[in-house]
């Protein structure tokens, strides 16, 4: 009887210039992997280089992380694009993410939006649909990393993309599913103990833990910590113990 594995991932290379956000060298050392920024809400050349070539050296897979053109607010604040618009933003970046990656002898094997624009893809079908559209037209074997119980993933999936399902060790949900907006209190974890119980539980359970503990069944193929939390080391470090703990061990989806 096979054991059951699970991928863990960190968005990750969200620095830019002189400003350092993360301590991304010690996530490296927990995750299996790592969703590199493309320089729209993070990153730049010199990071994502270093990143993709630090993740290289540590055997951790590397998928791109295109977000909103917004470093000013980490892009996480909904910006007025239209879809054939988001479309071409998600190519471009997906091709900057390819470039450095081969650049540091590494490769890309997975997109996954980031902040505002991912969890657009919660709520409206036509954002999913542009994301779905930029990767096919890039590559249309590139898996593309959603939010379980999204648009996009329900759309990938009808469309005969490669779907990898995301829940989150740090971010609360709501009774129907979707993450509680970072707006209101207690929608981001901090205690790296709470979060590992209930990661288990929900991994167990193959099911969301919502704030009242209802547990809405989905499909699991990897765990997110956010890489810009100050406990995000801590959170990574306790999930994985305690997945393993469990006889649940890490390991990159391909």
């Amino acid at each position: 009887m096979s054991t059951r594995t699970i991928d863990l991932n960190a968005d990750l290379g969200e620095s830019f210039g002189a400003y350092t956000i993360g301590n991304d060298a010690a996530i490296l050392d927990v995750v299996s992997s790592a969703n590199v920024a493309c320089g729209f809400h993070g990153g730049d050349p010199e990071v994502m280089a270093s990143t993709f070539a630090t993740a290289k050296k540590k055997g951790i897979a590397v998928g791109a992380h295109p977000g909103f053109p917004d470093l000013w607010g980490f892009g996480r604040r909904v910006m007025p694009f239209t879809p054939a618009q988001i479309e071409r933003l998600i190519a471009y970046q997906i091709g900057a993410a390819q470039a450095l990656a081969r650049y540091a002898g590494h490769r890309i094997g997975h997109v996954k939006p980031h902040g505002a624009l991912g969890n657009l893809t919660e709520q409206d079908p036509d954002v999913a649909q542009a994301i779905i559209n930029a990767v096919r037209a890039v590559d249309p074997a590139l898996p593309i990393t959603a939010i379980a119980l999204s648009h996009l993933e329900r759309l990938g999936r009808e469309q005969g993309m490669t779907i990898f399902s995301e829940i989150f060790a740090d971010r609360a949900y709501t009774e129907d599913g979707k993450l509680v907006s970072r707006k209101e209190p207690g929608a981001v974890l901090h205690d790296p103990d709470f979060a590992a119980d209930r990661i288990v539980r929900m991994v167990r359970a193959n099911a969301v833990e919502t704030r009242s503990g209802k547990m809405l069944p989905v499909q699991i193929d990897t765990i997110c910590v956010h890489g810009d939390n100050e406990e995000s080391v801590q959170i990574a470090q306790m999930v994985r113990s305690r997945l393993e703990e469990n006889g649940i061990p890490l390991k990159a989806l391909t």
